[in-house]
């Protein structure tokens, strides 16, 4: 008699913006915990080099306040698998974030309102804060 056997627990891929990793110090969240509540599946965060390299500029050259919280999102952002791309520099972020979540077909985790919405006008789902105390998916993964 043959068995069933499970299939294997895929980990789902994440990619956060930038935004998302300021949501810790601004609404006192903790995201990854949240994030594993919400999916409920194995998942791995995903921060891809541009948005490291937003980050490093803002904590270098910003306001001291955004300065202070660019500096606590890149501790958070290293608990995030790094991806390189190799885009171009003139490339903005937001569209790196929209060619690898469509490639991937993998989810993104921002707020921010016009990215969400390029990303769900090509079908792919979204992360984002809701009522300023918890996460929620738009779209289907």
């Amino acid at each position: 008699m043959a068995t069933k056997r499970k299939p294997a627990n895929k980990t789902l891929k994440i990619i956060l913006d930038s935004n998302a990793l300021f949501v810790p110090l601004q609404l006192k969240i903790d995201i990854l915990e949240e994030l594993k509540k919400l999916l409920n599946a194995n998942f791995e965060p995903i921060l891809l080099s541009p948005i490291k390299h937003e980050l490093e500029k803002l904590a270098a050259e910003a306001s001291p306040q955004t300065c202070r919280n660019a500096a606590y999102a890149l501790k958070l952002a290293e608990k995030c698998k790094l991806v390189e791309t190799n885009e171009k520099e003139h490339v903005f972020p937001d569209e790196i974030i929209l060619k690898v979540a469509h490639d991937w077909n993998c989810p993104v985790f921002t707020n921010d309102r016009h990215l969400r919405k390029k990303l769900r006008d090509i079908n792919v789902p979204v992360i984002y804060v809701r009522q300023k105390s918890r996460l929620e998916i738009d779209g289907r993964l």
